[in-house]
């Protein structure tokens, strides 16, 4: 079969522009460590668990509280009216006084009178607790684990999103690569067809094989539609967790030298670094702390008070015109029985430190399987980049092949179009698997628990969140946050 210049040299641009994208040749591009950068510093959902690990961190500050004093101030202003009856004997008159009669016992109500004064009270009091079961160190040390797991949690939010992050990134590449690839296949379907008609007007050919190339050609414009849409889909995906539009975008390269050498190696890792399972251990640790905080309220709890009152025109005093207070007292109070609902949050709390450390061994073998699968995923990745390597290159020599043979007459165009199909495949499986190839190796990264910002070296400024938290533990007054909120 004959086959013009123009169309082998359109073929060669096209198809070779795609495949030096699908072999993720060095581009001026956007680069996946950029994106990943931006991805870090704008993404939504990082941001939103970073606000919440300040809110965690004020847990502590909440806990503190409990060794402080409590400073109280009343002051209390108005008036009142006091009404007075008074009963009292008789006083003897002046006859009886003069016949020295004896004094009589009989009671008079004398006229009620009233009186109005104003009356105000000053009060201040301080309230320090001195013992409570330790329930203020225990309820400390929580806030602290809790501060820490929080932690941990970011720091899986960032492991997911940076793994995410990665996944689109090579979703688009592939995408735009495997889009080029539908395209030039349209393109030299096109080209075959026009040759079809050419040499069916001269009888070369027979109206079959022209019906074959136009069945071909619609079916390579439905893949390319599936393509585009595919694209466009992988597009909006970015967006979302990028947060800004695609450029062209560079090559990505796997991270297998940032992981543990060997499998073996590499579940030890998982097993005691992964935020998974640190966040369970430290879940364990906060329900351990729960038990002996509920513990606590089993114990006497000892409180001092300071006191000062002043007040003007007290009741009932109206003609005390002052009067200053001062009190300091201690208050001991011993719990006996309060109906049993201590002992049963104790029992519950245990139930929950039992479940804690179920699910931290539960946590432990999850991230193993998920370490050995995606390790797997790699090792087949590897395999399977040498093999579509090794497929392409036959289907373009079997393609160059058949096209000689058909300009014989010992192919049929059915052939060649079946060899040029072949070939597509062979590239797209290609592009697929590079793409898992990269994937994989961020997924092996992310299951043993080093997938983060720091170990990428990504070019953005790293978010400490220890910062906000020595800005706010031992913070007594004040309501604005450390950003002036």
């Amino acid at each position: 079969m004959n086959e013009s210049k123009p169309a082998r040299r359109a073929f060669s641009l096209v198809v070779g522009a795609a495949y030096v994208l699908a072999l993720g040749l060095p581009a001026r591009a956007d680069t996946l460590p950029g994106a990943l950068a931006q991805a870090y510093t704008c993404n939504p959902v990082i941001n939103a668990q970073r606000a919440a690990l300040r809110a965690t961190d004020e847990g502590v500050g909440i806990a503190l509280s409990g060794y402080r004093p409590t400073i109280k101030g009343t002051i209390q202003d108005g008036w009142a009216d006091q009404a007075q009856t008074v009963r009292s004997p008789r006083a003897p008159n002046t006859a009886e006084i003069a016949a020295g009669a004896s004094p009589s016992r009989q009671l008079v109500d004398y006229p009620t009178s009233w009186a109005n004064y104003a009356n105000q009270q000053y009060t201040i009091a301080a309230t320090q607790t001195l013992y409570n079961g330790f329930q203020t160190a225990n309820r400390t040390r929580q806030a602290e684990s809790q501060v820490s797991a929080g932690r941990e949690t970011l720091r899986l939010t960032e492991l997911n999103l940076l793994l995410q992050g990665a996944t689109v990134y090579m979703d688009l590449l592939r995408d735009a690569a495997t889009l080029e690839l539908n395209k030039s296949n349209v393109v030299v379907l096109q080209e075959q067809l026009r040759q079809s008609r050419d040499r069916f007007n001269v009888g070369e050919v027979t109206k079959t094989d022209v019906a074959q190339a136009e069945s071909r050609l619609a079916a390579g414009r439905s893949q390319l539609a599936a393509a585009e849409s595919q694209y466009i889909t992988s597009k909006a995906r970015y967006v979302q967790i990028i947060c800004v539009q695609p450029g062209k975008l560079a090559p990505g390269a796997p991270v297998d030298n940032k992981s543990p050498p060997t499998l073996e190696q590499a579940v030890v890792v998982a097993r005691q670094e992964n935020p998974n399972v640190t966040a369970a251990a430290l879940g364990v640790d906060v329900a351990a702390l729960q038990v002996k905080i509920n513990e606590g309220a089993l114990y006497p709890t000892v409180v001092a008070t300071l006191s000062a009152q002043q007040a003007y025109s007290p009741v009932p005093q109206p003609n005390v015109l002052r009067s200053l207070q001062l009190q300091a007292f201690g208050t001991v109070t011993v719990p006996f029985y309060q109906g049993g609902a201590e002992y049963a949050t104790i029992r519950q709390s245990k139930e929950t430190l039992g479940q804690n450390r179920i699910n931290l061994d539960n946590q432990r073998d999850t991230v193993q399987q998920q370490t050995v699968q995606a390790w797997g995923q790699v090792e087949a990745a590897k395999a399977q980049i040498l093999a579509t390597q090794a497929q392409v290159l036959a289907a373009e020599t079997a393609l160059n092949g058949v096209r000689e043979e058909a300009r014989v007459g010992q192919r049929t165009t059915l052939d060649v179009l079946n060899a040029t199909q072949e070939l597509l495949n062979a590239r797209t499986a290609l592009v697929q698997a590079q793409h898992d190839r990269v994937v994989a190796s961020y997924s092996v990264l992310a299951a043993v628990g080093r997938l983060s910002a720091v170990t990428l070296g990504l070019p953005t400024q790293i978010y400490d969140p220890t910062v906000h938290y020595h800005q706010v533990r031992d913070v007594w007054i004040g309501v604005r946050t450390p950003d002036g909120r």
